[in-house]
């Protein structure tokens, strides 16, 4: 985390909500007044994310994306608006945010992040959070950030329902072993053409704001230290049913 000056008088009425919470206060403002967040995408689970963690305060927001607003974005990317169609996704997120909260940077990266240029732009944040929409990007991102050590929450959304998990493989667990990997909860991507794409099977619009809100409220818990975040857990959410189920799952042991 980088420093940052005390909140400000703005700040403090900004965040009064925040600051009479036990578990936050003006300690978890500032710890999140300090941190650098890097969401990918900025789309269907990364619209809500980066709305709520410039809400909350996040002191600067990194986006990585490289697409434009279309209309059919619209039904659930709530970043953007029917005048931005056609204008960078950057660009609108990035005006939607300063009218939203002045006080947050939003520093835009206008690439498509994969193995070979991802690690330079993650070592320059504290926490990621994973709202892309491709199995290869999902696997290149967790690879790096193992390797770069950074805590990383992973979401994902499929029609009517969704997962959730917080991953921190390089940290130990309780029992001296390590949390697990991305890859030991999936450990190989589906065959190409087996998981339909939303524009394939379809998307509940709001699906995406719940997923993508329960991502930010996990970043949010990691920046803060308050609660406890899903690390080894993959949160199930079915949304027909509307049924909230959880898995639990480990690193496996090493033979031999």
């Amino acid at each position: 985390m980088t420093d940052a000056p005390p909140l400000s008088g703005d700040e403090l009425q900004r965040y009064a909500r925040h600051l009479v919470l036990a578990d936050v206060g003006g300690p978890g403002q500032q710890r999140l007044k300090r941190s650098r967040m890097l969401i990918l995408g900025a789309g269907g689970l990364g619209s809500p994310v980066a709305l709520y963690l410039a809400a909350a305060g996040v002191g600067t927001l990194g986006i990585v994306d490289d697409d434009t607003v279309s209309l059919s974005n619209l039904q659930r990317q709530i970043l953007h608006g029917t005048p931005d169609i056609g204008r960078p996704k950057l660009d609108s997120a990035r005006d939607a945010l300063a009218r939203l909260n002045p006080h947050v940077t939003v520093e835009p990266h206008a690439i498509r992040l994969d193995g070979e240029n991802g690690a330079a732009i993650i070592a320059g944040y504290d926490i990621v959070i994973d709202g892309s929409d491709n199995f290869a990007t999902r696997y290149a991102l967790a690879d790096l950030c193992e390797q770069l050590e950074k805590p990383l929450v992973t979401a994902a959304v499929q029609r009517f329902s969704g997962s959730l998990t917080v991953l921190v493989p390089f940290q130990p667990n309780g029992e001296g072993r390590r949390h697990p990997r991305y890859r030991d909860l999936f450990p190989e991507p589906p065959a190409a053409g087996l998981v339909p794409t939303c524009a394939e099977a379809g998307i509940l619009g709001v699906v995406t704001g719940i997923l993508g809100t329960l991502a930010a409220c996990e970043a949010i818990k990691l920046a803060t230290g308050a609660g406890e975040p899903l690390i080894g857990r993959l949160l199930l959410v079915d949304t027909l049913r509307m049924r909230f189920e959880e898995i639990r799952y480990r690193r496996p042991k090493v033979k031999g």
